[in-house]
């Protein structure tokens, strides 16, 4: 069972992919996936060496075709005789065939159960009695016993990969658009691999979604446990798109898993050149995994919480903090002499500004002040740390804040916190997990019956030229605590000279990589592989031009029908390539326009988001 307060590493089986290991007691590998047609043996085998010198451990390329399977035998060849010996993954989709070819040429293959024997999903809803279903599981498993005989025999190890944009109409069917249909679907293959005593399996399951990401893989490993299943596994956000926002997203669900020592290997999918994922995640698990072997943490878990299924920590409002709001942000903001231009809907909702207000206060923008120099201005809200807790009762104030660290006496802060509603607790620590800490602190207030809404509080110490670094961390370290229901406000603090607005514009960024408060667009956009019918990138820049200023809308930009209609089911719109320069156009999960030209898609797409929306393009 998971430690949720302490950090580590889940205990899972070795796995050897040529002459990497993963799993056991090997460290977390990183790897990147070709965004080159696999036909083209000099320009896949250029990438690969791009993704190798960056620090990639493993290398994946597509195989959409029997052709592009049979290439990695040349894309393998030139590769080792420059000395390369990492291993190469080849990932299938939609034909069983060409993973048989691909077991030949490469050291693992990626199949994807929900098109490795099953249509594709055209979201089409069947009603299989108990003997039809088991007939369709025969039927998948007579397809994969010679696939798996293919691996035995040339040591060719598998990932099952779990999309939830490919989920089968079958599953669809039976278990609906859930967690529990993306684990069975895991699990229907994995049965299967067990029966045939083939076990050089990792596994991945993955969403858009971090929310789903997070609470799926965490279900996955529950229902592995119950039947004696250790598998490594694999981490990722899919379609997480690129720059600032891609890389949040991707450590907010990445990060709350690795936190509960959940991982074995970790793509972060960028809509970028693919080397430049590399650094993304060796930051990510270095950061994570430094937490091994800290000072133990006793902490007990709230009856109430539920770690696989977790619901919103029940609180009673202090204002516009707790209850049903979105989560705050707060900043701190030390300068006295004026004002931070914030960024549109990035202004934080309170400012900290230690022991007296700027010259000139910003009107309607809320402060908060030191107890002892606060004097009861609009606006203004005094901060108590723990040892002031007897001050509380003397200071007159609609919202106050104290701040609490573990450790502190429950029964004392409990009463005071009981007595004075009015209170919104700031959790901090500096413990080497952090994490764990501020999750029990948490955890031993709702266990003492305590309603007080939280905020966390994360403190880093970075420079401009660090602030990806900042990003990547502070997401991380909110993850779980955002997933597991426990944040009301989110205030980041750093020690360095990263400016107040882009600190302030992370903090909204993480809270809507993890659905929690919507504050600017959201892009759902792939990272790309040999299968992108387009110019992806370059798409994506015009899209995001045009509609950057719709605050709540979220635009899908799939490049090819993989994950497509089913990855981005939850968003406003999609852009979908269909074919060589052809594409197709979604609203929600709705084709609305089919093979447009790929000179004319993007404006097809605008106006059709003004017709609905107005003034897209303007």
């Amino acid at each position: 069972m998971t430690d949720i307060f302490n950090y580590r590493r889940r205990a899972a089986s070795a796995v050897h992919v040529g002459g990497v290991t993963m799993g056991g007691s090997e460290p977390i590998r990183v790897q990147s996936m070709t965004t080159a047609n696999t036909n083209d043996t000099e320009a896949c085998v250029e990438q690969a060496m791009r993704i190798v010198e960056a620090g990639g451990e493993l290398v994946r390329l597509t195989t959409q075709g029997r052709r592009e399977a049979e290439n990695l035998r040349n894309i393998n060849a030139a590769l080792r005789s420059k000395g390369i010996d990492t291993p190469l993954v080849a990932d299938v989709h939609f034909n069983a065939n060409v993973a048989d070819t691909a077991a030949l040429y490469s050291e693992k293959v990626r199949i994807n159960p929900g098109n490795y024997v099953d249509p594709a999903r055209v979201f089409k809803k069947i009603d299989y009695t108990d003997e039809e279903y088991a007939a369709e599981l025969e039927k998948i498993e007579a397809r994969l016993v010679p696939f798996i005989n293919i691996c035995k025999a040339n040591n060719t190890a598998v990932r099952i990969g779990v999309n939830h944009g490919s989920l089968s109409d079958r599953i669809m069917s039976r278990y609906g658009d859930t967690p529990e249909g993306m684990v069975e679907s895991c699990m229907e293959f994995l049965r299967i691999f067990r029966k045939e005593d083939f076990h050089n399996v990792v596994i991945s399951i993955k969403a858009s979604n971090t929310v789903v990401m997070v609470r799926t893989v965490r279900l996955l490993v529950s229902e592995m446990e119950k039947e004696d299943m250790h598998y490594p596994l694999h981490l990722g956000v899919t379609e997480a798109g690129e720059g600032e926002d891609g890389r949040i997203k991707s450590a907010v669900g990445i990060g709350a898993l690795l936190a509960d020592g959940i991982g074995d290997t970790v793509r972060v999918s960028l809509s970028e050149e693919p080397e430049a994922e590399i650094p993304v995640a060796k930051h990510l698990t270095q950061y994570v995994t430094q937490r091994e072997g800290h000072m133990m943490i006793p902490g007990e878990a709230a009856p109430a919480f539920d770690y696989i299924r977790p619901s919103r920590r029940p609180t009673k409002a202090v204002a516009d903090i707790g209850g049903d709001n979105v989560p705050t942000v707060m900043v701190s903001q030390l300068a006295h002499d004026g004002n931070t231009a914030y960024r549109l809907d990035m202004t934080p909702d309170y400012i900290y500004c230690g022991s007296c207000l700027p010259e000139r206060p910003a009107e309607g923008q809320k402060y908060i002040v030191d107890f002892n120099a606060y004097k009861g201005e609009a606006n203004t809200y005094p901060i108590f740390p723990h040892n002031a807790m007897p001050f509380l009762t003397a200071v007159k104030a609609d919202v106050k804040f104290l701040v609490l660290q573990y450790g502190v006496n429950v029964e004392e802060y409990a009463a005071c916190l009981k007595r004075h509603p009015e209170v919104v607790v700031v959790v901090m620590s500096r413990h080497q997990n952090k994490l764990g800490e501020q999750r029990a602190l948490v955890h031993e207030m709702w266990r003492s019956g305590v309603t007080n809404p939280v905020v966390f509080a994360q403190m880093y110490s970075h420079t401009t030229t660090e602030k990806a670094d900042l990003q990547l961390e502070a997401a991380a370290d909110m993850g779980a605590l955002m997933i597991d229901g426990l944040c009301d406000g989110l205030w980041l603090m750093n020690d360095g000279d990263i400016a107040d607005a882009d600190i302030a514009e992370t903090a909204f960024g993480i809270l809507q990589a993890a659905r929690l408060r919507t504050s600017k667009t959201e892009y759902i956009s792939c990272p790309g592989c040999g299968r992108t019918l387009y110019d992806l990138r370059s798409t994506i820049a015009r899209i995001k031009h045009a509609t950057a200023h719709m605050k709540g809308l979220k635009i899908g930009i799939m490049g090819c029908i993989v994950n497509g209609p089913g990855e981005m089911a939850d968003a406003d719109y999609g852009y979908v390539g269909a074919g060589p320069g052809r594409i197709s156009l979604y609203k929600q999960k709705t084709c609305v326009e089919k093979t447009i030209p790929e000179e004319e898609a993007v404006e097809h797409l605008l106006r059709l988001i003004e017709h609905d929306h107005g003034n897209a393009g303007k």
